[in-house]
């Protein structure tokens, strides 16, 4: 299985994203563990993106359309949830044209549907004392949201007119909104 996960920022992709890639036998793609390794080794993407993850913006098309390109060529990749793109309609056309160079298409795109923004908002800032996201200020998550309405949840029509997407609730606990995702996935024809 192929799929996407997608969600507004603090929905609990990531999370989720890592059961759902045990839960089909594939990998776990997320663009933002990507970026967040080379900010960590200081490469030259790392610094680029680090300019572009602080103010809250997305890193520039060209570096992340490349990176996902390579990746999904990768052996393990067959089978995957990628996490984190596409953000745009743009990457929407680059992933299509990706997949189809390697002779591949999306089977699923997993939507986790949370309604209330300032639960989202609180969820972020309690991740942001935990894990220590220098990213993760209010300020920046809120323009986060905003980022993400405009750019990203425009791509769930496009996926829902071909026929791709799946909602899911994403409110409740861990253990529950992962029961409702691999529910949603076991009931989706298989090719």
């Amino acid at each position: 299985m192929r799929l996407l996960i997608m969600g507004p920022p603090g929905a609990g992709k990531g999370t989720q994203a890592v059961a759902v890639a045990e839960h089909i036998g594939g990998a776990h793609i997320s663009t933002g563990d990507i970026f967040r390794a080379n900010v960590a080794g200081e490469t030259e993407l790392g610094k680029t993106a680090k300019q572009y993850m602080d103010a809250g913006k997305y890193v520039p098309d060209e570096i992340t359309n490349a990176m996902v390109r390579d990746r999904l060529a990768e052996p393990d990749a067959a089978a995957f949830v990628l996490d984190g793109y596409p953000r745009t309609a743009e990457q929407v056309a680059v992933l299509d044209d990706i997949l189809g160079s390697l002779d591949e298409s999306l089977d699923v795109v997993l939507s986790l549907v949370v309604a209330d923004r300032e639960e989202l908002i609180q969820r972020m800032l309690k991740r942001a004392e935990t894990s220590g996201r220098a990213d993760d200020t209010e300020e920046v998550i809120r323009h986060r949201q905003d980022v993400y309405e405009a750019e990203t949840a425009v791509l769930l029509p496009i996926y829902r007119e071909r026929g791709l997407l799946v909602e899911v609730d994403g409110v409740g606990t861990i253990e529950d909104v992962q029961k409702r995702i691999f529910e949603a996935l076991d009931a989706v024809p298989q090719a």
